[in-house]
């Protein structure tokens, strides 16, 4: 039988594909809006003895919170560093896995440790060369180790980052790991969130500190994938996804009003997660610089970043534009 001529014109010929394409991949992170937000607002929980250095840098601080994100794209051994698989350690509160690194890695081996992501004790050596940074002054080591720092706190407060079925792909729920960290505050955290918190505060203990954090976020995983489940179930197919632009493009998310709907259902967790990242960003930062004696921010070394510096920010850069992720698969914008 003769087939039938396709009148479609050429134009949509090559333009369907394209967009069909562009819809079906998703791009969230905690996400680079979220993380980019949290260090911006963290700038504000700070004593005025360092607003004097965050402040005026606060779009550097703000614009590399997404530095560890973008390493993904280069290095390998970066991907472990934004989460941990605590749920394969047996049952909450996961007594064992020991808290201290040697501890760990003298039972478990680093390489397994690496296997199931490592973000609590990454937090603490991050931690440490920021003291260090203060210590010596060092104007573009506390500027890159600050913002950095931020990025793997923030992360420790993802409930999703603190189990193994971290985008909901042993539950028929992928993509739930971008919807939760990512859709869900571009929605809401410019029209309903507050972010007046307070003050940042000097932690005595901060590996505790982290390891409760983690073991919150592990403690709701399983709600998260609960409620998101029964609401879907809940929910009108046909109006759980929309077409929205983004950044020019058109892409299949979830819609607006199922976002909202999970939010509600959450109660308000996303919010709340986001609350305590500012806040526990803006004392590690505090803490950082008690610990390195509380050094004047008035006057640095290194204030500017060498070339070598500035280089590796462009490999950054070029490494994500790539797109071919270097450790385990992560939602990324």
């Amino acid at each position: 039988r003769k087939m039938k001529k396709n009148n479609m014109p050429k134009r949509f010929r090559f333009i369907l594909p394209l967009i069909f394409f562009c819809i079906s991949t998703h791009a969230f992170g905690w996400g680079f809006f979220a993380h980019k937000k949290i260090n911006q607002y963290a700038v504000f929980l700070l004593p005025p003895e360092m607003m004097v250095l965050f402040k005026p840098q606060i779009d550097f601080i703000t614009e590399h919170a997404i530095d560890p994100d973008k390493r993904r794209y280069a290095v390998p051994d970066e991907g472990p560093r934004h989460y941990i698989d605590i749920d394969h350690y047996g049952v909450y509160p996961y007594d064992s896995l020991p808290r201290k690194w040697n501890d760990a890695v003298a039972k478990y081996s680093e390489d397994s440790l690496k296997q199931y992501g490592i973000v609590p004790w990454w937090v603490q050596t991050m931690l440490y060369k920021l003291t260090d940074a203060f210590k010596e002054k060092n104007q573009t080591k506390i500027l890159r180790y600050a913002a950095e720092l931020g990025h793997y706190i923030a992360d420790a407060h993802v409930p999703l980052h603190a189990s193994s079925n971290h985008n909901g792909q042993f539950t028929d729920q992928k993509g739930i790991h971008g919807f939760w960290e990512s859709r869900i505050p571009e929605l809401l955290a410019d029209t309903h969130w507050d972010f007046f918190i307070g003050k940042a505060e000097h932690i005595k203990n901060p590996g505790t500190f982290i390891w409760n954090r983690v073991l919150e976020s592990a403690a709701a995983a399983d709600s998260v994938l609960k409620m998101e489940k029964e609401l879907s179930l809940q929910f009108p197919s046909d109006q759980k996804y929309a077409f929205e632009d983004r950044n020019g493009i058109t892409i299949r998310q979830y819609s607006s009003a199922y976002s909202k709907k999970f939010d509600e259902v959450l109660s308000g967790m996303v919010e709340r997660r986001m609350r305590q990242s500012i806040f526990a960003v803006a004392s590690f930062w505090y803490t950082a610089w008690m610990n390195a004696g509380q050094p004047s921010l008035t006057h640095l070394s290194n204030q500017e970043f060498s070339a070598k510096e500035l280089k590796e920010f462009e490999n950054l850069n070029n490494a994500w534009k790539a797109g071919k992720q270097a450790g385990r698969e992560h939602e990324m914008p």
